[in-house]
């Protein structure tokens, strides 16, 4: 199993840019880094809030399905477009407070770290 993390290129000269036309332009990036066969998982303030042991569960469900690869999308500074939405298998929160993209990198991989632990059957001192 493999992980790599892929960082797009904020959008540039967005000064005088309206928002949608930013989600728009972000979002062609985004699609276009993503097949068909990956299992797309958007970190949104409105998804599905779940506790560490309960994502660890669901991840580990989600190695079994017919997908590629499993991807995560923290999404810019003005959300995803509808675009993005549409393509979105699932959507989880880690959340309901916004947080910069920069700081979601973080606290995303700090909870992966755990999940992985979990999954190998290490202890999880919260429980």
């Amino acid at each position: 199993m493999g992980f790599e993390i892929i960082t797009i290129p904020d959008v540039k000269n967005t000064k005088n840019m309206p928002i949608q036309e930013q989600r728009i332009k972000e979002a062609t990036k985004i699609i276009q880094s993503v097949t068909d066969d990956d299992y797309i998982i958007l970190l949104d303030e409105r998804g599905k809030e779940l506790r560490t042991l309960e994502f660890s569960g669901i991840l580990e469900k989600m190695f079994f399905l017919p997908k590629k690869r499993i991807v995560f999308i923290i999404g810019g500074p003005w959300g995803f477009s509808e675009a993005v939405y549409k393509r979105a298998d699932y959507k989880m929160s880690l959340s309901k407070m916004t947080y910069p993209h920069q700081l979601v990198r973080l606290l995303f991989l700090e909870q992966l770290y755990r999940v992985f632990t979990i999954i190998k059957g290490e202890p999880y001192h919260h429980e």
